[in-house]
């Protein structure tokens, strides 16, 4: 209880910082004052301090109190609502492959791709875990494991959905080889090629190329920066189109960040359990939430099998362990027979290696620290992005993960940006790839999941001067074309 108190405590502080209630420079309440004002002992409110303190948001003085530092506070509006546009074939992978191969290169700056820095993750403890595993159990870890997986790691699974609000069987939850796969499979189960699929606009890359392998079409829901996807827009698409299943994020969302309120994920599941269509959530970033413990997947409001959850433990264990999972009654029978005649299961080393972290006691503790390390990072990110990019560049508020979402003015294109940006070694994300329309063109999203230094600051500052330079080229474009039409009119 007193951990999430003075989570809660700096969370709000953090936010009338950012909000300006607080500015540069001023002294925040005394330990003393806010202790009595919440009604927490003295040693909340400086465990509360000490988080903004790691945020860089506060600093202490030596018998003086604590003091807001000389940085803006966020005031950067956030990016607009899109539009609803008719349904359509995907069209996007080969644009997606060769930004991610050119991401790859090395020594590139990662700003573009969703992954997390390998010092955030918690190797050690995990390289301890595949050495007792193949040195003890390595009959069956050089062994097959079958669908639905490794039963120990299914019942922490289980586990672990407690604290996203969901009761969930172990019976009932299959290993996958990541969350894509888990995608993947829920996607085969519940359609056919050639049906009609719903999600967020924009939404994450990977599901736009899981559409063009499978043969999908797609019809976008605008989706709101803040509150998620909007159900209205959903509610009037269902009407007019046969829509066979809506793939969503209701927790810190890709790419966007969007977190949906507790009240409209009741609505959606109700409105989609009500015309018996399936959900298939994407919950990769739920143990990231910054507020753990108080926000629910909407699995978490499920009372009919209408969710078919899907997640892993690629941003908070390790990408390269291939270790996610999904869940649901309605359709495990054909996910594992879909699973059983294609990949198996996920690896056996890594499914018994993460299952042994689990067990050992130290993935909660790891948790904590990183939700700290993501908070600062977005922090420092957000600050960087609007005190180097273009008046009028907008910016997302995440409450959890670490991925931010901007949108440059001036009619920019992101995907000039990225290969600009290439010429520097810094990789960014161009909107591009996450619709299959054109309305996110001027956006990018950034990886705020690598620590912030010297280097990483360097390079937000060379992506604002690019970005600059862009909105400059393309003014004087569109005014000599301008000028060429009136030439072109007075003949």
């Amino acid at each position: 209880m007193t951990s999430l108190l003075y989570q809660k405590i700096a969370r709000q502080l953090a936010e009338d910082i950012q909000k300006g209630v607080y500015r540069p420079g001023e002294r925040v309440p005394s330990v003393r004052k806010l202790s009595t004002q919440k009604g927490v002992s003295h040693a909340t409110v400086l465990q509360a301090y000490a988080t903004l303190e790691d945020q860089g948001l506060i600093h202490a003085r030596p018998q003086s109190g604590y003091y807001v530092h000389q940085t803006p506070a966020l005031t950067a509006p956030t990016p607009q609502i899109a539009k609803v546009e008719a349904p359509y074939a995907v069209t996007r992978s080969s644009i997606i492959t060769e930004i991610l191969s050119q991401a790859r290169r090395e020594g590139v700056i990662p700003l573009g791709a969703a992954v997390p820095s390998s010092e955030y993750l918690p190797l050690r403890a995990l390289h301890q875990q595949m050495s007792k595993v193949t040195r003890f159990h390595s009959q069956q870890a050089f062994s097959y494991t079958f669908s639905p997986g490794y039963e120990p790691l299914r019942r922490q699974v289980a586990i672990r959905m407690r604290d996203a609000g969901a009761m969930v069987d172990p019976a009932n939850v299959v290993i996958t080889n990541g969350c894509v796969e888990a995608l993947q499979l829920a996607l085969r189960a519940v359609t056919r090629p050639g049906d009609l699929i719903a999600t967020e606009s924009p939404s994450y890359y990977g599901l736009v190329q899981l559409c063009q392998l499978l043969d999908l079409k797609v019809v976008e829901i605008p989706t709101d920066p803040d509150s998620g996807l909007s159900l209205e827009a959903l509610q009037r698409a269902l009407d007019k189109w046969p829509i066979k299943a809506l793939v969503l994020t209701a927790r810190a969302g890709n790419p966007m960040g969007a977190t949906m309120p507790e009240g409209r994920q009741r609505k959606l599941v109700s409105m989609m359990a009500q015309r018996q269509l399936t959900i298939i959530e994407d919950d990769i970033y739920g143990e990231l939430m910054f507020d753990h413990g108080q926000s629910k997947a909407l699995k978490a409001f499920d009372c009919s099998d209408t969710v078919i959850y899907c997640s892993s433990f690629s941003k908070t264990i390790s990408p390269g362990v291939r270790t996610g999972w999904l869940v649901t009654r309605r359709y495990q029978e054909a996910i594992e027979q879909l699973q059983t005649f294609t990949t198996l299961s996920a690896c056996s080393v890594s499914q018994m290696a993460v299952a042994a972290y689990l067990e050992n006691g130290g993935y909660d503790r790891h948790l904590r620290h990183i939700r700290q390390e993501y908070c600062k990072n977005l922090s420092q990110f957000q600050l960087a992005v609007q005190q180097y990019f273009p008046e009028g560049t907008q910016i997302t508020r995440p409450k959890g993960g670490f991925i931010l979402w901007v949108s440059l003015p001036g009619g920019v294109d992101t995907l000039t940006l990225f290969n600009r940006a290439m010429e520097h070694d810094i990789s960014i994300a161009p909107g591009v790839v996450f619709s299959n329309s054109d309305q996110f063109n001027h956006c990018l999203r950034l990886n705020c999941g690598i620590p912030w230094n010297r280097a990483t600051e360097q390079a937000v500052m060379t992506l604002g001067v690019l970005a600059r330079q862009l909105i400059m080229e393309t003014a004087r474009f569109e005014g000599e074309a301008a000028t060429s039409n009136e030439k072109t009119f007075s003949f």
